[in-house]
């Protein structure tokens, strides 16, 4: 072998244990986040006394857990009452953001900038300051107590959002949409059907990211929700703690295994949509 053949071995071995290092420090790094929803996984089939036993494979294995979480609590109407709530946020939010978005990215008008850097001011503001003013204006209206106040607020956008699609909405060629206008398109129809049907990847994760945000959201719902029969998945989670939980009845199994249905709908869906988000991350990436 030749000196020159016996350096690049040398070096091709040295990647190869770099890469097997990068790999096993990730494995590792996987178990650490994966262990949690493990050990809950493995408590929601354990009997009472064994939830705590720290045993990732349970020494008595039972489904009553499954069964009986639906009668000590009305998980499908809290399900429902989730489900509804977080279509209607992610929806309304995602299309008034695109909106919002596009008229920063496509329109050139006196004041743009500055308008723009009033919008991503607003994210600095801590959701502590909105929380008392954001709360009497619903009460006013009339709507404590009810699930309007969960999604309604998205009507009108969010800043984080709007800073996302623009960045992709920016790095879109003007082509497309001046030339419908030439051709005698309305503003309306430019983006519905041009400049949305492009967006595809950044209105995904935006919805995604939505979906994440109200499906887990327990201040909103601990602050407006009153009667059980209106409470969300995590409104309710926190109900069954208080009742059978610290201070409780000490059900903790019947808490776990709750926790288990609410949490599997969102790891369906990041595994459905892991390549949109990903896609969705570069795209909007690339202009600045």
């Amino acid at each position: 072998m030749t000196a020159a053949a016996e350096v690049r071995a040398t070096a091709k071995r040295r990647r190869g244990i770099r890469r097997a290092l990068v790999f096993l420090a990730l494995g590792l790094c996987g178990l650490v986040f994966v262990y949690p929803f493990v050990w809950l996984i493995s408590a929601s089939f354990k009997p009472r006394g064994e939830v705590f036993d720290n045993r990732l494979i349970p020494q008595t294995f039972t489904f009553d857990n499954y069964v009986n979480v639906w009668q000590e609590a009305p998980l499908a109407l809290w399900l429902w009452n989730t489900l509804l709530v977080t279509a209607l946020a992610a929806i309304t939010v995602t299309l008034t953001s695109a909106m919002v978005a596009w008229g920063f990215a496509y329109y050139r008008f006196r004041g743009r900038g500055a308008l723009f850097a009033l919008v991503l001011a607003s994210m600095m503001l801590p959701g502590a300051v909105t929380m008392i003013p954001t709360f009497l204006i619903w009460n006013a209206l009339g709507q404590v107590g009810t699930l309007t106040p969960l999604w309604a607020g998205n009507l009108f956008g969010s800043a984080f959002y709007v800073f996302l699609l623009r960045q992709f909405f920016l790095g879109l060629p003007r082509d497309l949409p001046d030339a419908a206008r030439v051709d005698g398109a309305s503003h309306w129809r430019v983006f519905w059907n041009i400049a949305l049907p492009l967006a595809k990847p950044a209105l995904a994760i935006v919805l995604v990211f939505e979906v994440q945000a109200v499906w887990t959201d327990l201040m909103r719902s601990l602050i407006y929700l009153r009667d059980s029969d209106t409470f969300t998945i995590p409104r309710g989670l926190k109900s069954l703690v208080d009742a059978y939980g610290f201070g409780g009845e000490w059900h903790w199994e019947i808490i776990v295994t709750a926790s288990v249905i609410a949490t599997v709908p969102m790891i369906i869906l990041f595994f459905l949509a892991q390549r949109r988000i990903m896609d969705g991350i570069a795209a909007t990436g690339l202009k600045g």
